[in-house]
């Protein structure tokens, strides 16, 4: 599953390939750490390589499936 999460001032978005299985895991994951529970996010990827955002920066996380990324003029 793709998902990609979007920092305050930074204008590019931060873009990762998660298992499905823990999709899940991470959406309860990142509720508790944005009630105050938590001041980082860890996310795991396939690859297996740790990311850390800080939640006080965290703008939006958005899940969706891994799609094909269209550049330019495309239309559906």
């Amino acid at each position: 599953m793709e998902i990609r999460i979007g920092i305050m001032n930074v204008a590019r978005e931060l873009t990762l390939d998660i298992d499905d299985d823990d999709a899940e895991k991470l959406k309860s994951e990142s509720e508790s750490a944005l009630s105050g529970s938590a001041n980082m996010l860890w996310i795991t990827d396939r690859d297996g390589r740790q990311v850390g955002i800080s939640v006080a920066k965290l703008a939006y996380i958005e899940f969706g499936a891994a799609g094909d990324r269209r550049i330019g003029f495309a239309t559906d």
